[in-house]
């Protein structure tokens, strides 16, 4: 066990920490400079990480390589009883980890607790794959040939971590990457790095073989790139901005590396006159307001048939007047917590200040909360939006929903394919023939019918357009991680 690994449930009654990358099954100190990680919530320092330099990222990427081959030549079966023990230290941590969420993202505490129970869960799921892979066996047009399809690990992946749901997208790039037979290199997001440091000391208890798993943090700009561009980096799997997505993109082109994006979204969700008015309007609240709106597949943007837009626009102007939020470090009972930082909050009164001058009513909130420490903005209802504001087509990533009246269902899907974005949609209606005409007509990746914007990890997590380059989850998730071989066999006739 590293020296900097915590014992106490409570994140907040120990001093600050100095963690260590984690390279090669050792924990190691590199980098003369390190970065601080605050709490989004109160501005509480929690500790400092390495700000790694391209060299100690290619000592990663070699200790990955190294260990690659026979860690491929494992069975299947094999590989995922290792996941299976870093499921089971998840469960042992399970309290300590929720705890570290939330004062590392500003996640409140049954959120957090949710987030670390999915990922330990997800690397049982993905460990349940072990007899499943599969190949073909392919028809010929010769006489005794055999032709084989079989699929085989990329090599060596570099996975980029976001901040949103830093811990579960641990688990949703270590879990398929190791399974299929490649080792990983892990670089979390510089605002919320300490969870994915404690996940390594976890690893370290394990008997997984060194090189298998590393952990490298550090700017995007230095240790990211320094991933993205190395020519021992088979795949580059990155969950975030599409800034970011475009940056990545364009380096790993150097190399003709391999990406896989998953980038952000502006989710419509259609409330039809058949609808549920008060299922949709809780659905929809809930979709916006979790993580406080910091989530890229939830609801951003709401088309409501105008026959039902007054009383549905009541429901939720009720729902959001008594959303309740704060620090989830020192409070309970709170619906959401903070942004991330004091850019987000600028980003997002920016987008707010617009739709007012353009006309927009603000319903409820509008207003950065300064009456609290930290980065708080209040849940936010927006009305007579109309669909060339800024809010109805950037990405807010905030507790800000927009409602637009709509004449029916035709024109509802007309503005919500009007998007750069493509990743999940919505439609809340009692009317069977109206959803399955919007499942086929909607260019997203994902609709949710009549619930919540929420995905199952056996499902497939995958946008259009700009929302990202192929996907998660799954067993398409998991053959994201393989490149397939293909072995011609001539027999005697």
């Amino acid at each position: 066990m590293p020296n900097n690994q915590r014992t106490s449930n409570d994140v907040t009654s120990l001093s600050p920490r100095h963690y260590q990358n984690y390279i090669g099954g050792t924990f190691r100190d590199h980098a003369t400079d390190t970065l601080e990680v605050h709490n989004p919530a109160n501005g509480d320092l929690l500790g400092y990480v390495p700000n790694s330099d391209a060299a100690t990222v290619d000592e990663a990427v070699s200790a990955a390589i190294a260990a690659q081959p026979s860690w491929e030549k494992l069975p299947a079966i094999q590989r995922a009883g290792y996941l299976r023990q870093i499921s089971a230290g998840i469960r042992r941590r399970r309290d300590h980890l929720a705890a570290i969420i939330v004062e590392e993202q500003g996640k409140i505490r049954n959120l957090a607790e949710t987030e670390v129970a999915f990922a330990a869960d997800y690397f049982d799921y993905m460990a349940e794959w072990a007899r499943r892979l599969e190949g073909e066996v392919l028809t010929s047009d010769r006489v005794a040939e055999t032709i084989l399809l079989m699929h085989k690990p990329l090599g060596t992946v570099a996975g980029i971590l976001p901040w949103n749901f830093p811990f579960f997208m641990i688990a949703r790039k270590v879990g398929p990457a190791l399974l299929t037979g490649n080792t990983i290199v892990i670089k979390p997001s510089e605002e919320t790095p300490i969870n994915a440091h404690e996940f390594a000391a976890l690893v370290a208890e394990t008997d997984l073989p060194p090189g298998v798993f590393n952990l490298v943090s550090g700017t995007g700009v230095v240790c990211g790139h320094s991933l993205t561009a190395h020519t021992g980096v088979n795949m580059v799997t990155f969950t975030g901005s599409v800034g970011t997505g475009v940056k990545i993109m364009e380096t790993a082109a150097r190399n003709l590396t391999r990406v896989n994006l998953e980038l952000g979204g502006k989710a419509p969700a259609i409330v039809l006159a058949d609808a549920d008015l008060d299922l949709a309007a809780r659905a929809i609240h809930a979709s916006r307001i979790i993580n406080t709106g910091q989530v890229c597949n939830c609801a951003e943007r709401v088309y409501v048939d105008q026959t039902v837009y007054e009383p549905f626009l009541a429901r939720l102007k009720d729902l959001f007047a008594n959303t309740r939020y704060g620090d989830p470090s020192r409070e309970s009972g709170l619906d959401m917590g903070p942004l991330i930082n004091h850019a987000a909050v600028t980003r997002i009164s920016g987008i707010v200040e617009n739709a007012r001058q353009a006309g927009a009513e603000i319903i409820v909130g509008g207003q950065v909360c300064d009456t609290k420490p930290g980065f708080h903005y209040q849940p936010t209802l927006l009305a007579n939006v109309t669909p060339d504001m800024e809010v109805m087509r950037r990405e807010t990533f905030g507790p800000v929903l927009p409602v637009m009246a709509v004449s029916g269902l035709d024109e509802a899907i007309a503005l919500s394919n009007d998007s750069e974005y493509g990743l999940t949609s919505s439609i809340y209606s009692s009317n069977i023939n109206a959803v399955l005409k919007a499942c086929r007509e909607l260019k997203f990746g994902e609709t949710y019918v009549n619930r919540e914007n929420f995905e199952a990890m056996q499902g497939f997590h995958a946008g259009r357009r700009k929302s990202g380059i192929g996907g998660a989850d799954g067993k398409h998730g998991l053959y994201e991680f393989m490149e397939t071989h293909v072995v011609y066999i001539q027999g005697t006739p």
